[in-house]
């Protein structure tokens, strides 16, 4: 399996979750399983990863490799699920979509955290916020990415996708 994570800019939220993702799939045994992040933005392209959030990440044990990376329609062929943080990255990713197969991989984070229900949480931008805000863009993400490799591991990534399938219309 291949996994994009995306946010706005790729510096603070997908970044996060593409090392927090790579570690806890490591941890779990998931060698067949590969991350990378992009933005849907050009904002921050061939950038590091926010100083803020590489050292919130370094500091509970997280590496960062990738630089920031545009998404383009063309990726969606390169992968198999496009993990966004928000809604309004969501709708950025499924308007570059071509075909239902490509919108059919696109799922927010937060379906899989442990409180996810009807109304996924979005994982807020912490970009121009305190270090707080970072910490506890770390823990939403940890939480979710925590129940994405659970689904990969139990088989039940598709349902996660077809509820939020749902709920799009």
């Amino acid at each position: 399996m291949r996994i994009m994570t995306v946010c706005l800019g790729n510096i603070c939220r997908s970044p996060a979750a593409e090392a927090v993702l790579a570690r806890r799939l490591e941890e779990a045994g998931l060698t067949d399983v590969t991350v990378t992040s992009a933005g849907t933005a050009d904002y921050h392209v061939g950038s590091q990863p926010h100083p803020v959030s590489r050292e919130e990440g370094e500091g509970r044990g997280y590496t960062f490799t990738s630089v920031a990376l545009q998404l383009a329609a063309d990726h969606f062929d390169e992968v198999d699920l496009v993990v966004v943080m928000d809604a309004s990255n969501e709708a950025d990713v499924l308007a570059l979509a071509r075909t239902p197969q490509d919108a059919a991989k696109v799922v927010r984070l937060g379906a899989f955290a442990s409180d996810a229900d009807a109304a996924v949480r979005d994982v807020p931008d912490p970009w121009g916020m305190p270090r707080e805000a970072y910490v506890r863009m770390y823990d939403q993400i940890e939480d979710a990415v925590d129940g994405l490799v659970r689904a990969i591991q139990d088989g039940t990534v598709e349902d996660v996708l077809a509820a939020q399938r749902a709920l799009r219309g």
